[in-house]
């Protein structure tokens, strides 16, 4: 069964119930467990309005201390001047990791999660004054991995998108580092789930990095990182370039987060 979690915030029921319409409205249900998933978000999130539910703005209490609050800190891979992999045709990865983050953001929200996120504009977010694309780009990894710890109880989801040279392989692949316990389980569901959704041909196993893979490895939190397909295989591109496969990516991530966060 699925459960989504809510802590304490004040809603406004028209608006929220308003928005949560929206999205049931602009994502597409691609089969019975992703309806199901959107219906407990229905069931739960009118319960949780209606009970005055919600999550706090921050995830430590006034005091410096951590709560309990679940937090879901998200990361749209790359950004600002590192575009990330490319497309055949020029098309940077940044943008579509970007995407997708916004729309899993907006569902996460909408169902009482409490969100963070490394950035929601195209931007690099290292610190100001450091000079030299290297010397920012360790900068803004530091960043990126100072979010992922910031809290106690926390699910961390970094949104990529794979290339090769060899333009046949497809598919999503779930990355995790076996440094933190939960990691390697969230990774199996939510590759589960990707297949489950909208690849039903994907036949790759989830894979085990180290600590070439920064946030995963250095992360205190289970974090994975979804490679949501291959932007060197021409179809594949193209689909992730649209904004219903973008969508549906939410939708499963999201799905496969209230999965794990039942457990």
């Amino acid at each position: 069964m699925l459960v989504i979690f809510f802590s304490p915030k004040a809603y406004d029921l028209q608006k929220d119930i308003a928005g949560y319409k929206m999205l049931v409205k602009s994502f597409r249900i691609p089969n019975k467990k992703t309806l199901f998933a959107l219906g407990s978000v229905a069931v739960l999130a009118i319960a949780g309005i209606c009970a005055g539910l919600g999550t706090s703005a921050d995830a430590k209490a006034a005091n410096g201390q951590p709560t309990n609050d679940l937090v879901i800190v998200l990361d749209a891979g790359h950004g600002g001047m590192d575009g990330g992999g490319t497309t055949a045709d020029g098309v940077p990865e940044k943008g579509i990791n970007l995407n997708i983050l916004l729309n899993l953001r907006d569902l996460l929200r909408v169902a009482g999660y409490q969100v963070e996120v490394t950035r929601d504009i195209d931007t690099s977010i290292h610190d100001k004054g450091i000079e030299g694309i290297a010397n920012q780009k360790s900068s803004d990894m530091d960043n990126r991995l100072a979010l992922f710890n910031k809290y106690d109880n926390a699910i961390c989801i970094s949104i990529h998108q794979n290339l090769f040279t060899d333009p046949k392989y497809s598919g999503a692949q779930m990355f995790y580092s076996d440094q933190v316990e939960g990691s390697q389980e969230l990774a199996k569901i939510l590759q589960e789930t990707f297949v489950e959704n909208i690849q039903p041909e994907n036949t790759r196993e989830i894979k085990l990095s180290g600590k070439e893979l920064f946030l995963c490895y250095f992360s205190e939190n289970p974090t994975v990182m979804v490679e949501c397909g291959f932007l060197s295989n021409p179809d594949e591109a193209a689909k992730l370039q649209t904004e219903e496969y973008q969508k549906e990516i939410a939708f499963s991530i999201f799905s496969a987060i209230n999965e794990y966060s039942s457990l």
